[in-house]
Formats: structure tokens, C-alpha cells, sequence
């Protein structure tokens, strides 16, 4: 059963909950995460049915039991091996960020066209010339790109990089991309992210008001 997006982004939020639960913390209960997430109980035992976990009554979920069936269910332990393109501060604060590597995602290398950045090793990923990862990707078979190119380079990048044989690209940059529909692209909305939660805030302050 395929798991929808929105699903699948709670089911990574409840795998944070139970990676930080206290080791004496055995059970956890549909209330506590729907508390934390501010979501109704019955959403995250709807959830749950995707990855074919139930809770015990009037118990709740066996914590460890559960984050193992979430590891599986997301294919955790499948290691998918990946390129950032774009050495610059997005691009280095996410090959500085290790927990990707608990999750599946396995950066091997960076790409840019600055020859002040080519060369230099960040977290112990090397950035190399943009014009060498098409055969890079070939060689290492890597077919998983993270965008983090300047605005005024994604779409031109990115159709470089369907070209060179990339199937997923993860969009970091504010640019919608157009590429072929063989490749899929994931948007990191930051900006939009940004404004939901602070458009909520002035919404609820504004009820509030009347």
C-alpha cells in the first residue's frame, strides 16, 4: 500500500518523538503524539494502519516495537546514496548534518562551479567540478540529487541533471523546476513552510480580537 505524502511526513515526526523518549518511557499513546504534533488522536492511529501497527487497548503502542516497525515501514535501513549541488551555505549546512545518514541518506560528494569552492572538503565531502557529475553519477550510480544552486541557476541545473540520468531531485532552491515527468521532484518549500505557521499565528490572534 503506497503511503501518501502527508502520512508519510508524520510517520518521520512520530519516529523524532520515539528516538527521544526516555529509556523507562516502555508505551506510548496516540494522545501524547497527537498532543505534540497538534493533531487528533484518531489521525495517528489512521496512520499507524499504514505500516500495519496497532496499539494495545488502553495501553498504547510498545515504543521500541514501534520504531522498528516505522524503520521498516519507511525503509529506514535502505541506504540511498546522493549528490548536494551547490556548495554554498545551504548546501554545506546540509552535508554537515549527520542524522541523514541514520535515515537512509548517504551524501557522497558535492558539486559547484565556483573554483574557489572546488576542492575543498566539507564533513568529509569533497566539492568537485559541476562539469564532472554526470560521470561521477554514472560511475557511483547515483541517481538522487539535493538542489541548492542559486535561484537564477535551478531550472538550467536541474535539466542538466535529468539529462545526465538523476530520477529524484530534492528542491531546495525557490524555483519551480521543469524537468521530464520520468524525474521526481520533491519542492522544500521553505519560504511557504515559513508562512503557514506565521499566517496561523495572526489568524488565530486576530479571531482572538473579535
Amino acid at each position: 500500500m503506497e503511503i501518501p505524502d502527508k502520512v508519510l511526513n508524520r510517520l518521520t515526526l512520530y519516529h523524532f518523538i520515539l528516538d527521544d523518549l526516555r529509556e523507562d518511557e516502555v508505551y506510548i499513546s496516540s494522545n501524547k503524539f497527537s498532543q505534540l504534533l497538534d493533531i487528533d488522536p484518531s489521525q495517528v492511529r489512521k496512520d499507524l494502519k499504514y505500516i500495519g501497527y496497532q496499539g494495545k487497548c488502553r495501553v498504547g503502542y510498545e515504543a521500541k516495537d514501534l520504531k522498528k516497525a516505522i524503520e521498516k515501514g519507511l525503509g529506514f535501513k535502505k541506504t540511498r546514496d546522493a549528490f548536494i549541488i551547490g556548495a554554498g551555505n545551504l548546501g554545506s549546512a546540509l552535508a554537515k548534518y549527520n542524522i541523514f545518514k541514520d535515515y537512509g541518506l548517504n551524501i557522497l560528494a558535492m558539486f559547484d562551479t565556483d573554483v574557489n569552492k572546488i576542492g575543498k572538503v566539507i564533513n568529509g565531502k569533497e566539492v568537485f567540478d559541476f562539469n564532472k557529475v554526470s560521470v561521477l553519477a554514472k560511475r557511483l550510480n547515483v541517481n538522487i540529487a539535493i538542489l541548492t544552486v542559486p535561484r537564477i541557476s535551478a531550472r538550467g541545473t536541474a535539466q542538466y541533471l535529468a539529462g545526465a540520468g538523476f530520477k529524484y531531485i530534492w528542491n531546495f532552491t525557490p524555483t519551480v523546476l521543469d524537468v521530464p515527468k520520468n524525474v521526481k521532484v520533491w519542492n522544500e518549500n521553505l519560504i511557504g513552510s515559513f508562512l503557514q505557521f506565521t499566517n496561523k499565528d495572526e489568524v488565530t490572534e486576530n479571531n482572538n480580537d473579535n
